[in-house]
């Protein structure tokens, strides 16, 4: 063997020893670690939509949801309720008839109600409340502070607000903040908590049922509005093929936003029934007027109200 080829054989072998391949990269592989990454052993479960998460992920979930949908809420609301959510919730006011006269006040309180419209970021309820109230009670000093743990949503509504006699005065304020502790609002100082199409999408429903009665005068209303349990099955069937199969297709084609959509349509299928919540509302310590819910189009949605008891020395 001439020198020359041994020289090429013994530097292609050392080529071969310490010039290893560049290491395997697999960009699907994080995305399949953190699908498997499980809670910590005390960390508690919930729902979101058919999917189970830790409690600590929903928030921020919900919150993703709410960002994406906020300029389109009111189609949202639409398409959910075959269009009569804006019947139903004219109907909810009327039956809190806001501004009217509450009996046995202290003489050195404010006048007018005190109101706390929850997950109303858009405005949607609080600005019917605050019409009620000034238009058919003749109250200019009825005020509704409006809360929201979603910045967009309450965005959305300040936007709106510029449009009512409200923008800009004490009558209305907005507050974000998370329902199942608002540490900002006192104790016995709010006459109507309202909560519409909202209370769903909370982690720890009955938290913020217990915080409602915390932060109610005694005689104070609650008052929520929700998605329900239809009570007829033939209507359900047809209700929910609508729900599963159309919702989230519209929802891609009007919003470009079909998973939203479709957490959404889950959300309502989790709620609880309406015999359900009435007891979690009677466990937060509530009164529970006569049934205690009202079903609006045969149960796509229900209004709950419990009052507050007035504790007698």
């Amino acid at each position: 063997m001439s020198p020359r080829l041994a020289r090429a054989l013994r530097s292609s072998t050392i080529r071969r020893v310490f010039h290893a391949p560049a290491p395997y990269r697999c960009f699907s592989c994080a995305p399949r670690v953190q699908e498997q990454t499980k809670p910590g052993q005390d960390e508690r479960m919930t729902h979101f939509g058919f999917t189970n998460v830790p409690e600590s992920e929903k928030e921020s979930r919900v919150g993703a949801v709410f960002s994406s949908v906020a300029a389109s809420y009111d189609t949202m609301n639409d398409l959910m309720s075959l269009g009569i959510h804006r019947l139903w919730k004219d109907h909810f006011v009327r039956s809190l008839n806001p501004g009217s006269s509450i009996p046995a006040r202290d003489p050195s309180a404010q006048k007018g109600w005190n109101i706390l419209d929850i997950a109303g970021g858009t405005g949607d309820i609080a600005f019917r409340m605050l019409d009620h109230a000034t238009n058919i009670n003749h109250d200019l000093d009825t005020r509704v502070t409006i809360s929201d743990i979603n910045a967009s949503m309450l965005a959305e509504g300040r936007k709106r607000s510029v449009q009512t006699p409200y923008y800009n005065t004490q009558r209305l304020s907005f507050l974000e903040a998370n329902a199942e502790s608002i540490p900002s609002i006192p104790s016995d100082s709010i006459d109507l908590y309202t909560v519409v199409f909202g209370i769903r999408n909370f982690t720890d429903k009955q938290a913020a049922l217990n915080e409602a009665f915390r932060v109610l005068k005694p005689g104070g209303v609650f008052a929520c509005m929700e998605f329900s349990k239809v009570d007829n099955p033939l209507f359900d069937a047809v209700y929910k093929r609508w729900n599963f199969s159309a919702i989230p297709l519209i929802g891609q084609i009007v919003a470009g936003d079909r998973d939203s959509y479709q957490y959404l349509v889950e959300s309502i299928e989790r709620f609880p029934s309406q015999e359900e919540f009435r007891g979690m509302i009677q466990k937060a310590g509530f009164m529970i007027p006569g049934q205690g819910y009202e079903n609006l189009t045969g149960g796509i949605a229900a209004i709950h109200k419990g009052i507050k008891p007035i504790h007698k020395a």
